[in-house]
């Protein structure tokens, strides 16, 4: 859950719109490097994954012809990285190949992003101990250089791909170095790694508190999912309390909501709809409403298979049906 634990289409229809456009294209190429590359990175913020990888894209090969190699870096590795964050990291890696080629620790932007990126390629082909030693490295060279922001994502990566232990050690570390520094944006999710842990461990009372905090910060975002999913946890955690009424009239709430997001288009939607449903029947369960639950979770997968849950978490949806299957038998 963790690991899941995160678009634009323009049509012109008169010679006037189609100069006006060029126009435009014009300006975008005689912007500053450094303005393209932060309009990039601002749309990778805003999740718009598939405009900011063309984005990086474009700056790549101005990037070389200006002998800008740091930047050049930054947006070849930024492009590979939108691809993996796709599920296309096949077509990701001859771009973080090129940043390979040029990257050099002597450049501290360049380097820490460089080295960001190869460690999420080395978690999503679960080499977690080499994912590790990676965001090790980058957590110390990003406090040596004052990068302060990229130590934080370091630390909240190895709270990710580190062995228990390290989970929580980074987790708290991250915050404490996000708090100190007045780094709001990274609390929301550095607080949720530290809640799912405690859910793994089975420390509920101590989840619950970790994502009530996350779902604080999280609510300060002008996107409704990460809200959408903040309140998800803390519903899906107060089932494992045992407070069964209380879990699903919270998620009734988050169905309700992925399912109006649905009708608007939002591509996410569906995937939030399956999950919330998921849980809406393990309540029913719960409660020893078995047959209605199972219905639930039928349609869950249905919804969670129409969002592509089979080719980006294949481990989970086995699981899933598995369950379904054990339930059927009783």
């Amino acid at each position: 859950m963790k690991r899941m634990l995160l678009i634009v289409v323009a049509a012109f229809l008169t010679l006037w719109a189609v100069a006006g456009c060029a126009v435009e294209e014009e300006a975008a190429v005689e912007k500053p490097l450094a303005t393209r590359l932060a309009e990039a990175d601002q749309a990778f913020k805003n999740r718009q994954y598939a405009e900011a990888g063309n984005l990086f894209e474009a700056i790549v090969p101005d990037a070389l012809e200006a002998d800008d190699m740091e930047t050049y870096v930054e947006a070849a590795a930024m492009r590979a990285r939108c691809y993996l964050i796709q599920e296309n990291a096949d077509d990701g890696r001859p771009w973080l190949a090129k940043a390979e080629e040029q990257a050099d620790p002597s450049g501290p932007r360049a380097w820490s992003r460089y080295l960001g990126v190869r460690g999420r390629f080395e978690w999503k082909d679960d080499d977690l101990e080499t994912a590790t030693a990676t965001f090790l490295e980058m957590f110390g060279y990003c406090q040596e250089n004052d990068l302060y922001d990229r130590a934080v994502d370091a630390a909240h990566m190895v709270a990710l791909t580190g062995d228990p232990e390290q989970k929580f050690e980074w987790a708290v570390k991250g915050i404490d170095m996000a708090e100190k520094g007045n780094l709001t944006g990274w609390l929301g999710p550095l607080w949720n790694n530290l809640g799912w842990d405690y859910v793994d461990a089975g420390s509920y009372d101590e989840a619950r508190d970790a994502l009530e905090k996350a779902r604080d910060y999280h609510y300060l975002s002008p996107s409704e999912l990460p809200k959408l999913i903040a309140d998800y946890s803390v519903a899906h955690v107060i089932r494992l309390q045992g407070n069964l009424d209380e879990a699903r009239t919270a998620m009734q709430t988050v169905y309700e909501w992925a399912e109006r997001m649905n009708g608007e288009g939002h591509p996410d939607a569906v995937e939030w709809m399956g999950f919330s449903r998921w849980e809406l029947g393990e309540t029913a369960i719960s409660k020893g409403e078995v047959d209605v639950g199972l219905g639930m979770l039928e349609k869950a997968l249905g919804e969670l298979g129409q969002a592509g849950m089979p080719t980006w978490d294949e481990a989970d949806w086995q699981k899933r049906n598995a369950r379904v299957e054990e339930l059927k038998k009783k």
